[in-house]
């Protein structure tokens, strides 16, 4: 995708940044792509219908991506949905040096300053198959003030590289570590030297990583996902004992089964992914509807009964779409994770399991949504790290900054304000 600098437009204006290599940036989808996505759409070949092509334990629903697949056609106006993303949402892009590959990878984020002293500079991590779109809904609510403890947030929501509007990445090799050093500089970039971080996904991990290499600078993590190994007596005795003798809530026994369900049945995907990412790659670079079949059917199962518009549904793909690197370029950080590199200076192979672990250095705080696709028990985020935040709820799944958004912002405003631990915060 192409772009242009974008000097007019007065929410970009408003998120002054502290670098001159940062320039604004609106999104500029080429004419061309989307007249070659018109005639592709046009000629769609979907798949001979049989008696259980909507089941979908099968996967994604013939008759939804039929309808998507008309409406993206007929009706969907991706000029319509650009410009309410320009207008709504000031986006900047920069250049980071990466070490050992790109001098000067194009990072696209978005950056909304609250105006306000004291504001806490959070760094927004999506994942896969999100964007830097999930952040949309919470940017307002974390910029705006109200109470006078509560606290107001610095927002900054990059696209990875791989992703959206950033550049992709030419050599093998850019796993965790690098990922982390991109958002680290880019951090940097804007003047904030020191930040707390939220993710969920590849969030997860990423956020994660930067505790572990850049912990002076990361002083809080807030994680939407629990992602770690079952307690043992070494571990966690007391944890380990309450799970095996089954003294689990109601809620936190749904949850396992959820995660079981997902990992004999939804995570095929991964599997593929952290394998021969390439190969699938193939259909989503060439085949609209492929990404779309792909995508969607993450977004239906993921989620907690969320009520997806077509044009929600077809947007999100979209960024994917009309993505700088191809959408085939999203899939390689699953390859690359569950193979570094041997000569990766020991940060490669020990990063991607330490994340997992304890990690000392940066306090933590931890939310968890019941239809999340891993919805392990809250207790055990408290072997990820020194926990200062829990929020267990009721409702909510993978993407809850879309989903949820009044929930997570309450929980990182809880976590951040002075009866948090605001208080021992420098902002």
């Amino acid at each position: 995708m192409s772009s242009s600098s974008n000097p007019n437009n007065e929410p970009a204006a408003a998120s002054v940044s502290a670098s001159a290599n940062i320039k604004p940036y609106k999104i500029a989808v080429p004419e061309a792509a989307l007249t070659r996505l018109r005639a592709k759409l046009a000629q769609a070949t979907l798949p001979q219908p049989t008696r259980f092509s909507d089941d979908p334990k099968y996967g994604a629903r013939r008759e939804d991506i039929a309808r998507l697949v008309r409406v993206w056609r007929d009706e969907y106006d991706w000029r319509a949905a650009e410009a309410d993303l320009n207008a709504r949402m000031p986006q900047f892009e920069t250049t980071v040096a990466v070490e050992g590959h790109e001098d000067a990878l194009r990072v696209h984020f978005v950056h909304r300053r609250s105006g306000r002293d004291g504001a806490v500079p959070l760094l927004f991590v999506h994942g896969w198959p999100g964007s830097f779109l999930e952040v949309s809904k919470i940017l307002p609510l974390l910029a705006a003030g109200g109470k006078d403890d509560e606290p107001t947030f610095d927002v900054v929501a990059p696209s990875l590289p791989n992703y959206g509007f950033s550049q992709g990445t030419s050599n093998p090799g850019f796993g965790l570590p690098q990922y982390a050093e991109v958002m680290h500089k880019l951090m940097l970039q804007l003047g904030y030297d020191k930040y707390v971080t939220q993710g969920g996904d590849w969030g997860f991990f990423i956020t994660r990583a930067m505790g572990i290499l850049y912990p002076k600078h990361v002083l809080a993590s807030h994680i939407n996902i629990i992602l770690t190994q079952p307690p043992t007596p070494t571990t966690a005795p007391i944890l380990w004992l309450q799970h095996t003798l089954g003294q689990l809530t109601a809620g936190e026994r749904a949850g396992l089964a959820r995660t079981a369900w997902f990992r004999a049945e939804g995570h095929g995907y991964a599997g593929i992914q952290s394998t021969k990412p390439h190969t699938p790659g193939f259909a989503l670079a060439d085949s609209p509807v492929a990404l779309l079949a792909w995508v969607y059917e993450k977004l239906r199962d993921w989620t907690d009964d969320y009520a997806w518009t077509d044009h929600e549904v077809l947007t999100w793909v979209g960024v994917y779409l009309f993505s700088d690197a191809g959408p085939d370029a999203s899939l390689r950080i699953y390859y690359e994770t569950k193979h570094p590199p041997s000569s990766a200076s020991g940060l490669g192979s020990g990063l991607g399991a330490a994340v997992y672990g304890w990690v000392g250095g940066v306090p933590l705080g931890v939310s968890s949504f019941p239809k999340d696709v891993i919805a392990l028990p809250i207790s055990w985020g408290r072997m990820l790290g020194p926990v200062v935040f829990e929020s267990r709820h009721t409702e909510g799944g993978h993407f809850p900054a879309y989903e949820k958004p009044e929930l997570l912002v309450s929980d990182l405003k809880k976590m951040f304000g002075k009866s948090g631990i605001g208080a021992k915060l420098p902002f």
